[in-house]
């Protein structure tokens, strides 16, 4: 059984900060990508940033210069640094891997953080 939980999402006011986290726990054999996704309201969901195991890293243009992923693959953690917030990332955060386990490879999804960006 592999979760992922994430945290940290919250209130903030347009031009502030917010750093997400995303554990994931469980038997896992390995972690390949791990990604950030968000789903605005009567919005399709959209990948945010990506980084595979090696460190490599992707972003949506929307958030290029402003957010930043990381990961610590001693605790199967990933982070969103989110700076310079804008009323247009108000969403729902998505936490995703893809998972090494029982064998098997496949892309598990954590719960959801919500984060409003307003004054």
């Amino acid at each position: 059984q592999v979760q992922l939980v994430e945290s940290g999402g919250g209130l903030v006011q347009p031009g502030g900060s917010l750093r997400l986290s995303c554990a994931a726990s469980g038997s896992i054999f390995s972690i390949n990508a791990m990604n950030w996704y968000r789903q605005a309201p009567g919005k399709q969901r959209e990948l945010v940033a990506e980084i595979t195991n090696g460190g490599s890293t992707n972003y949506a243009d929307s958030v290029k210069g402003r957010f930043t992923i990381s990961r610590d693959n001693a605790k199967n953690t990933v982070y969103l640094q989110m700076n310079s917030l804008k009323r247009e990332d108000t969403a729902v955060y998505y936490c995703n891997a893809v998972i090494v386990s029982g064998g098997l490879l496949r892309a598990y999804w954590g719960q959801g953080t919500q984060v409003t960006v307003s004054s």
